[in-house]
């Protein structure tokens, strides 16, 4: 295809263009070139800018997000921490308790040694007194004291010495109280309640005539000295003589045998003894019992008054009612004067002089 362009008309000459208006044309173009070019570069710029703003809010974006994970982060860090303080503090204050009750433990397990023997005697003594105050014997308290003179023995401490002196001297004071046997005492009691029922009694002839009728049989079955039978020289006479004087003195004797069978005197202190019934014996005899019986608990209670009160009713009674001729009467007289003469009311003396050197060494330490 043949582009045909159409041929310019001839411009008159009348109105041809004055000489300076293509070079302001062209300074009109290269200016507008100039400023097309600043618009295209201002805007590459501004276009730039925007990128970088882009770019750096998103970067203080993910930087804020990094901020707030890292701050969650620290919040958790710092409730752990917090957690584990707490936890801290209270494993510390139980290492500060376990540690002044170990300190005390310590403190307890290191004392001396003359602390805890100084503390087992006095508290021994003590226990010891108690023990001799309810049952009345020494026995406990010199046990106690002469294990503390065989400990201090073998401890061998030369600040002790004080300490083992007092013991020794209240050792001495204590043993040498004679206190009351009560054992024994009450043994005897029990045996005069066996002899009430062998005493014999006043108002029995039979019993009261026993030491006679024994002297009587001893002296029968003595022999006597005889004269010699005379011998077939001597004669008829002298034989017969000598055997009228055997008869005789035989004679006499059963006679006068007879004679204090049936004729007694005796010399009566108390005539109501003599009065007594035989059927009222048996009740004589049970009463008897009972005040022995009063006496032995009265002792055993350690009630001495009440236990001297009932011996001293049981003798009156035996020396009224009972024949005081009988070995067995005067035996059961002899044992409740025994009972009446050792139950007498003895104090057991305290270890003060001990107590006071083991204040003194206590307080030594």
């Amino acid at each position: 295809m043949i582009d045909t362009e159409p041929t310019p008309a001839p411009v008159p000459a009348q109105t041809a263009l004055p000489s300076w208006l293509p070079i302001a044309a062209l300074v009109l173009a290269l200016a507008s070139l100039g400023a097309v070019a600043l618009a295209w570069q201002s805007l590459n710029r501004q276009q730039l800018l925007e990128q970088e703003l882009v770019r750096r809010q998103e970067a203080s974006q993910q930087d804020a997000n990094e901020a707030r994970a890292s701050a969650r982060q620290s919040q958790d860090l710092t409730r752990d921490t917090a957690a584990k303080v707490a936890l801290l503090e209270a494993r510390l204050a139980e290492v500060a308790l376990q540690r002044g009750q170990l300190e005390e433990l310590i403190q307890s397990m290191s004392r001396s040694r003359d602390e805890n023997v100084v503390g087992d005697i006095e508290a021994s003594i003590r226990v010891a007194l108690q023990q001799s105050s309810i049952t009345g014997s020494a026995e406990p308290l010199v046990a106690t004291l002469r294990q503390a003179d065989e400990r201090l023995l073998r401890y061998k401490q030369p600040r002790m010495e004080g300490v083992r002196r007092a013991v020794a001297r209240d050792l001495d004071r204590v043993k040498a109280v004679s206190v009351v046997d009560v054992s024994t005492l009450t043994i005897k009691l029990d045996e005069v309640v066996r002899l009430l029922d062998e005493l014999p009694l006043l108002s029995n002839a039979e019993r009261a005539s026993e030491p006679a009728t024994a002297k009587s049989a001893t002296s029968a079955a003595r022999p006597e000295k005889t004269e010699p039978a005379p011998t077939a020289e001597q004669g008829r006479a002298a034989l017969w003589w000598w055997q009228a004087k055997t008869q005789w003195s035989e004679a006499s004797k059963r006679f006068w045998g007879e004679a204090r069978s049936l004729l007694r005197v005796t010399r009566i202190d108390h005539p109501e003894g003599m009065l007594i019934a035989p059927e009222q014996a048996f009740f004589l005899r049970e009463n008897l019992k009972l005040r022995l019986l009063n006496a032995r608990l009265a002792l055993l209670s350690r009630q001495f008054d009440t236990a001297q009160a009932d011996l001293r009713d049981t003798q009156d009674m035996l020396n009224r009612y009972f024949d005081a001729r009988s070995r067995k009467v005067a035996s059961a007289t002899e044992l409740l004067r025994q009972v009446a003469g050792q139950a007498r009311q003895v104090n057991v003396p305290r270890p003060d002089d001990t107590l006071a050197a083991l204040a003194a060494a206590a307080a030594g330490r």
